[in-house]
C-alpha cells in the first residue's frame, strides 16, 4: 500500500456527488444532535427513564424490521426519489416532535409514535445511501468518496451532541428538536438536485416487493465476501458493543476518574477523523483485507479495561481503535460498492445492515448479567477477545483476502476469486 496525492479534481467539483455530500452532511449534523435533544425533550416533560426507552424502542423497532424492504424499494424505485421522499417524511416527524414539545402538549404515546415514524423512514434510507453512491462517482474513486463521508460522519458525531447540549440550554429541547427537522428538510433539497455520473437511476421491477426481498437473500448467500464479512460483524457486535456501552462507561470510572470517560471517546473520535483524511489518499491492492485487520482493533479499548490499565493506555487503546473503525467502514462500503452488482446492491445491503445490528440488542442484556455472574473486567477482557478473532475469522476465506480494489492493480486470479456474482463490464456496484 502507498499514499500517493490524487491527479484527479477533487469530487467536490463534481455537482452530482457535491449536492449529495453538502446533504449527507446537514442530516449527519442534525442527526448527531437529535439523540441528546430527545432524551433532554423527554427526561424534562416528564421525568421519566422510563419514556425515554419506550420513546428510543419504538424508533429502533421499525427500524430493523422493515431493513429489508427499505432495500427491495431502492432498488426497484429511484433511490435519489426515496431519498428525498424519505427526509421530507422525516422533517415532518421530527416537525411534529418539536411542535409538541414546543405547545407544552408533550404526551409520551404521540411522540413514540412519531419516533416510530421517524424509525420506518430510516429503514428506506440506509439502502438507499449505499446504492446510490456509485451513480455518483466513477467506481475508481469510490474509496475517496466514502472516505469523505465518513469522515463528514465523524467530524458530526464528535461535535453534534456539543451542540446539542448547548442549544438545549440555551433554547430548551423543543428550539433543538426543531433544528433537527429543519436539517432533513435542507437535505432533501440538496439531495433532489442529484445527478449521476456513474449507472443510470434504479429502473421500476415488475416483480412483486416480496419477491424482490427473496432474491435479494439468494444474492445476498451467493456472495461468499460479503455474507462472510456480515457473520464477522454480527458477531463483533454481539460480543463488542453492548459491553463497550454499558460496562466501557463504569470500568473506566473506577480505574481513572468520573471525568476519563469523556477524554476515551474523544480519543476515539480523533482517531476517526485522522483515518478518514489518511483514507483519502491511501492506496491499497486489497482494500477488504485491510478493512477485516483494522477492525481487529476495535477490540483494544476493551482488552485495556479487562487489563485494568489506566488512562492514557486507554487513551491510547481509543485512538487506535478509531483508526481502525474508520479504515474498515471506508473498506467494507467501497467494497459492495465495487463488487455487488447495482441492480441487487441496495438489497444486499440491507441484509448486511439487519444481520450484523440485530446482535446488538441481544448483546446489551447479556452484559449485566454476565458481568454480575464473572465480574465485569474479566467480562470485558473476553467480550475483547472474542470480538478481535470474530474480525480476523474471515480472512481465512480466499474470497475476503483476494478481492481486488479497483483503484489498484488488479491481479486476473484475484479477480477470478469467489463464487459469487460479478458486476457486468463497466457495471459500478455500499453505516
Amino acid at each position: 500500500m502507498s499514499a500517493t496525492p490524487s491527479a484527479t479534481p477533487s469530487l467536490l467539483r463534481q455537482p452530482g456527488f457535491r449536492a449529495f455530500y453538502a446533504g449527507r452532511l446537514v442530516s449527519l449534523l442534525g442527526s448527531s444532535m437529535a439523540p441528546v435533544a430527545l432524551a433532554f425533550a423527554v427526561l424534562d416533560a416528564s421525568g421519566s427513564t422510563g419514556d425515554l426507552g419506550f420513546v428510543l424502542a419504538a424508533r429502533m423497532l421499525p427500524l430493523l424490521a422493515l431493513l429489508l424492504v427499505g432495500g427491495a424499494v431502492a432498488d426497484r424505485a429511484s433511490r435519489r426519489n426515496v431519498l428525498v421522499a424519505v427526509h421530507l417524511g422525516a422533517a415532518l416527524t421530527q416537525g411534529g416532535v418539536a411542535a409538541l414539545l414546543l405547545t407544552g402538549h408533550y404526551a409520551p404515546a404521540p411522540v413514540a409514535v412519531l419516533e416510530f415514524l421517524n424509525g420506518a423512514l430510516g429503514a428506506f434510507t440506509a439502502p438507499a445511501l449505499r446504492g446510490v453512491l456509485p451513480q455518483l462517482v466513477d467506481r475508481a474513486r469510490l474509496k475517496q468518496a466514502n472516505s469523505l463521508l465518513g469522515t463528514a460522519r465523524n467530524a458530526t458525531k464528535i461535535l453534534g451532541p456539543s451542540l446539542a447540549g448547548v442549544l438545549v440550554v440555551a433554547a430548551g429541547s423543543g428550539p433543538a428538536i426543531a433544528f433537527d427537522a429543519f436539517t432533513y428538510l435542507l437535505a432533501a433539497g440538496f439531495l433532489a438536485r442529484l445527478t449521476f455520473a456513474g449507472a443510470p437511476d434504479a429502473p421500476r421491477r415488475t416483480t412483486t416487493l416480496a419477491a424482490d426481498i427473496r432474491d435479494g437473500w439468494t444474492e445476498f448467500r451467493a456472495i461468499r465476501w460479503v455474507w462472510i464479512g456480515t457473520l464477522s460483524f454480527c458477531l463483533m457486535n454481539l460480543a463488542l458493543t453492548g459491553t463497550w456501552q454499558i460496562l466501557g462507561p463504569q470500568l473506566t470510572r473506577q480505574l481513572s476518574g468520573e471525568a476519563a470517560w469523556g477524554l476515551v471517546l474523544s480519543a476515539r473520535g480523533i482517531g476517526l477523523l485522522v483515518s478518514g483524511l489518511l483514507m483519502y489518499r491511501l492506496v491499497v491492492r486489497h482494500l477488504l483485507r485491510l478493512g477485516q485487520l483494522t477492525s481487529a482493533l476495535a477490540a483494544l479499548p476493551l482488552l485495556a479495561l479487562g487489563a485494568r490499565l489506566h488512562i492514557p493506555w486507554l487513551l491510547a487503546a481509543a485512538f487506535v481503535a478509531g483508526l481502525g473503525s474508520a479504515v474498515t467502514a471506508v473498506a467494507w462500503d467501497t467494497s459492495m460498492q465495487e463488487h455487488v452488482p447495482p441492480q441487487v446492491l441496495s438489497r444486499v445491503a440491507s441484509y448486511d445492515e439487519l444481520l450484523s445490528y440485530i446482535a446488538i440488542p441481544a448483546g446489551q442484556l447479556c452484559v449485566g448479567p454476565l458481568a454480575q455472574a464473572y465480574g465485569a473486567f474479566r467480562v470485558a477482557a473476553a467480550a475483547g477477545v472474542i470480538s478481535a478473532a470474530a474480525a480476523t475469522l474471515p480472512l481465512a476465506s480466499r474470497a475476503v483476502r483476494r478481492l481486488p480494489h479497483a483503484a489498484g492493480p488488479v491481479p486476473a486470479a484475484a479477480a477470478a476469486s469467489g463464487p459469487g456474482p460479478t458486476p457486468a463490464p463497466g457495471a459500478r456496484g455500499a453505516a
